[in-house]
């Protein structure tokens, strides 16, 4: 009987330490990917997505659009699904739900809008018009630059930190839940307050919260390595 019973709290460790893990690379990853898919959307948008010439009187005069010109509904997305993504740590169970969802939507959104502006000249006759003073004025020698596609890209990286986040969300601790613990714990009298604040200022701080791997990605540090 003492035989069988030893390898059973193995069975029940294993797991949750790899459990563990895993929910922990999830979280880095998610938050890696948004922060850099975000960056990436704003970089991308605020480039030349496109350019060519106008006919003038006297010739030609060259014209660009950037990625604002031509949409702004990639940088808008990326400005909300970063705030979504914030906001997964703020909430818990059906708020969490609802801005991952949003973080989901907002990267699919930049995915969608990046990839129809890639081939949109609509912005350069605009700007054609406006130069050559005519209201239907041509453009000419219409090139395009990779920008879109790079901000494309930053929205497959929104997208998949929004279903890393519908997946695994309600694993992922909570920024206020710390504060809540300290709150629980003053109940108890103005020694288990002081006490509690004594064990807080002297414990080291848990890796796999999420304002701590905000840190390491500050420091540059990759937060999805075990």
């Amino acid at each position: 009987m003492s035989a069988a019973a030893v390898p059973q709290p193995r069975a029940h460790q294993e797991p949750t330490a790899s459990a563990a893990r895993g929910r922990r690379r999830s979280l880095g990853v998610a938050l890696l990917s948004g922060a850099l898919g975000a960056a990436l959307v704003l970089l991308a948008t605020s480039r030349t997505w496109a350019k060519g010439t106008a006919a003038v009187a006297k010739g030609t005069l060259p014209q660009h659009a950037n990625g604002d010109d031509i949409t702004g509904l990639p940088g808008a997305l990326a400005v909300v699904g970063l705030a979504a993504l914030v906001a997964v740590f703020a909430v818990n169970r059906v708020g969490r739900w609802v801005v991952s969802g949003l973080l989901t939507l907002s990267g699919a959104g930049i995915v969608v809008s990046s990839a129809l502006g890639a081939s949109d000249k609509a912005a350069l006759e605009e700007k054609a018009s406006q130069a050559t003073g005519l209201a239907d004025s041509a453009i000419h020698d219409v090139a395009y630059t990779p920008w879109p596609w790079v901000a494309m890209g930053g929205g497959v990286l929104l997208l998949l930190a929004g279903v890393l986040a519908l997946g695994y969300g309600r694993h992922w601790p909570a920024m206020s839940g710390r504060y809540e613990r300290a709150g629980e714990g003053g109940k108890g009298g103005g020694r288990s307050r002081g006490a509690g604040r004594a064990r807080r200022g002297g414990a080291a701080p848990d890796p796999e919260r999420p304002e701590e791997l905000w840190k390491a990605l500050d420091r540059g540090e990759d937060p999805t390595e075990a």
